[in-house]
């Protein structure tokens, strides 16, 4: 039976109940659930096993990567961009950043998945494709793509490179360096983009579920006959059970910006549940407002994207709230906001699956607080 550690206020042990479940039922081998209501941590708890090798458990100190939560975290950099007025929404890419050329692509295009660069077409290796320089040097002189499905899909890896690009264009430090700078430590948060080296010995080890990959996006066979998906998920293949260097210390230090982030639960919680002292109303009102809306073919699925983060759609991928807004993760992790609630909330886990549209595991938590909070 495994142990859950941590911090449940009065309200809330229905969540305590199923993040329980999640070990005895849903297969969970580490993982944490932090939630911020009205800016106050009301449940932060943690359970587990961090590396299965070593039998290290999950403690209160335990880092995760969370993939594409990272998308959130970059989002945020761009908003903050947007508010001092270094970026606009409808000015060309170009414009700040001269040498990408390709006149007709703006700054919306990029942060709502409509640039149409969702993967990268050169030949990228493992080690290059921790080189943000050099990657965004390939997205720079690389033409969109004229595969009809382009219009609206995922930009699973370009789209942290191209927004990485652009705040360094437009304020001179890197995504990583702003990020940390100007949101991760004005909130004392444990979050980085570019894990420092003392930080290492914490950091959960990610393991692939058993049948993995499921998905048809991330299948081999797939790569082998259709150039788009194998240009998104496949060069180099970075989430194959044969090249998985996600666990390596070259990847926990590099900046990927938009899968590389690693942090505690804890701390994208009180990110979410603190988006006001980051952004004025205004441009939090931007932040939810939808900028592509549409079906991905290439990943057979509907995307709404406002300003980086992902709007909530019929999936309830989020939770319950119709309003909720923030970015999950490759493997499950779930991170965001209920605005209507005042909630931010953050689903941290070691075992990665994509055997169901919506894992299982964030929904039964996301429920259970949704009905916590009164429904």
């Amino acid at each position: 039976m495994v142990v859950v550690d941590g911090f449940v206020a009065a309200g809330f042990d229905d969540v305590a109940y199923e993040f329980a479940r999640n070990f005895s039922e849903r297969g969970e081998l580490g993982a944490a659930f932090a939630v911020v209501e009205d800016g106050v941590l009301v449940l932060d708890i943690w359970g587990g096993i961090a590396d299965r090798s070593t039998g290290r458990v999950w403690r209160e100190d335990t880092l995760q990567l969370v993939f594409s939560g990272t998308k959130g975290f970059v989002a945020i950099c761009v908003l903050i961009a947007i508010e001092r007025g270094l970026l606009a929404l409808d000015a060309p890419v170009a414009r700040y950043w001269p040498e990408f050329g390709k006149e007709h692509i703006r700054v919306r295009d990029v942060v709502s998945h409509t640039a149409r660069l969702p993967g990268v077409t050169a030949p990228v290796s493992i080690d290059e494709f921790a080189v943000a320089d050099h990657m965004m040097r390939l997205l720079e002189v690389q033409a969109p793509s004229e595969d009809p499905r382009a219009g609206i899909c995922y930009h699973a890896f370009t789209y942290g490179w191209l927004c990485g690009e652009l705040i360094r264009r437009v304020d001179g430090r890197t995504i990583g360096r702003f990020f940390a700078e100007e949101v991760a430590t004005p909130l004392e948060l444990e979050l980085w983009m570019g894990l420092p080296a003392e930080q290492e010995d914490r950091v959960s080890t990610l393991e692939l579920a058993s049948g993995w990959p499921t998905s048809l996006p991330l299948r081999p066979e797939t790569h082998a006959t259709d150039p788009l998906a194998r240009s998104i998920w496949g060069n180099p293949h970075t989430l194959d059970r044969d090249a998985f260097p996600w666990n390596t210390r070259a990847y926990h230090a590099a900046e990927i910006p938009a899968v590389g982030a690693i942090g505690t639960a804890r701390s994208i919680a009180r990110l979410y549940g603190s988006l006001d002292r980051l952004l004025s109303p205004e441009t939090l009102e931007l932040a939810q407002r939808p900028l592509a809306d549409g079906w991905d073919a290439v990943h057979g699925t509907r995307r709404r994207f406002g300003v980086g983060f992902a709007l909530q759609d019929d999936s309830r991928s989020l939770g319950p709230p119709a309003e909720a807004f923030g970015h999950g993760g490759a493997g499950g992790s779930v991170h965001g906001c209920w605005p209507e609630h005042r909630v931010g909330f953050s689903y941290a886990m070691n075992l990665m699956r994509d055997d169901e549209p919506v894992d299982p595991r964030a929904q039964s938590l996301l429920a259970a607080l949704h009905r916590s909070l009164g429904g």
